[in-house]
Order: C-alpha cells, then structure tokens, then sequence
C-alpha cells in the first residue's frame, strides 16, 4: 500500500485569513517502508513573512523571493501525492493550506476522506501524553538532533518514522489466531482495531530500511519479477 506523508510551513494559522504555503515536504511509502522517493519544495507566498512564523521555520521573505510560485510546482505536487492515503500531524490544518492553494489554481480540493491524523492517532493511543512531534520523536527513540527549527521534508521524515511506530511498529503480526483474524482495516482505524506486536529494540532503523529498498530496486531481473511477468 502507498501512503504519502507530508508536512506544510506557513506564513501564519489561516488560509482564509490571508496566510499562505511557503515549504511542502513529502515522503513516499509503500507498505510502511521509506522508499527514498520524495518532493520537496519551497514557495514564494507574494507576501511578507511575519516574524512570529519566522521564528518557527526560519524562513524569511527575501529567501522565498526567488523560489518558485505555487502555480509552478502544482503539477508535480499533484502527480506526486496521487490518490492514495495523505499522512500528516494535526492534518487538518495541513489540508486547509494545501486545498487552498489547489483551490488559487483552479484545481480541485483533496478528498478529506483521504487524510490520516498522526495527532487523532496518538491520542487515542497515548491518552493525557504529550502528543507534539518532538514528544512522540522521544517517546519512540527517533533522533532530533537535526531539527533545530521547523522544516517541512525533516519533519515528513521523522513523521515518517512515528506514523510507522503509531501504527504496530515494524513487526506487525499476521494475525493467525483463529479467534482474532487478520482484519483490512483503513490507515485511520488500524491502530484501534488491528493485533500488533510492540517495536523491538533490535528493529532495523529507517536508515537501513532505506538502503535495502533502495538495493533492491537495483537488482536485475530478480526471481519474483520474472515469477510475476511470467
């Protein structure tokens, strides 16, 4: 299964009230698994940058005066994001900005019944918790040393990282039991309803599952695609 995850920065809280995209950073997944493909963009917003916001993501007016508009990289964006599940913390408020940008261009709005909310999932998971990216990175041992501010493509990456823990970990039973069946659940429902196991120490880290992946792809005529072709 495909899954993007994403992240926005901003020039502020509201679409409506004026604020606008300013850095989208996105990360393939298929099946729970980085597959190294990702889309990363900053954006001109044609408009100041408070200092407030500017505080939080470091990025200032004259760096985006340069970068591309949103019209510019829409195509991509959309080709890159496709139909499948769209993974984001408090997504609400990522997919109020992205749907206002697509509604500026004349494209449609994303279908909210494709948003997973990594927020509404830890929250259900971990009640009365802190349930902050930074909280969650600590709570499942996912490094931050590289986030000195908010930056959409590290925050998609270690999102990437604490949606996989939210959601079993990475060792998910198969769900044998002939009293507990394996259940096809949507991405929004797997942690309440699907049997999983607890993360083990000794799991790969997301690094080299990366680096397998990425192997992978680069084997020549491996047996199961001539098995699948044939």
């Amino acid at each position: 299964m495909r899954e993007i995850v994403f992240d926005t920065e901003t020039t502020g809280l509201s679409f409506a009230g004026g604020d606008r995209l300013v850095e989208i950073g996105c990360i393939e997944l298929v099946n729970r698994v980085p597959t190294g493909k990702h889309l990363h963009h900053y954006i001109n917003p044609e408009r100041d940058m408070p200092a407030e916001a500017e505080r939080v993501h470091g990025l200032s007016a004259r760096f985006l005066s340069d970068k591309p508009l949103f019209h510019d990289v829409v195509e991509e964006l959309i080709e890159f994001l496709g139909d499948c599940p769209l993974v984001a913390h408090n997504a609400g408020f990522d997919f109020s900005f992205l749907n206002g940008e697509l509604g500026r261009c004349g494209r449609p709005a994303i279908d909210h019944g494709r948003m997973v909310d990594t927020l509404a999932i830890a929250r259900i998971k971990h009640p009365g918790a802190k349930h902050t990216l930074d909280a969650l990175c600590v709570r499942y041992g996912i490094d931050l040393s590289a986030r000195t501010l908010h930056g959409a493509l590290l925050d998609a990456q270690l999102l990437a990282q604490v949606y996989v823990e939210l959601t079993g970990g990475r060792q998910i039973t198969l769900g044998l039991a002939v009293d507990a069946p394996m259940m096809r659940e949507t991405p929004a429902e797997a942690p309440t309803r699907v049997h999983v196991r607890p993360a083990r120490h000794f799991a790969a880290s997301a690094v080299e599952l990366e680096r397998h992946a990425a192997f992978v792809q680069g084997l020549e005529d491996p047996l199961w695609a001539l098995a699948a072709s044939g």
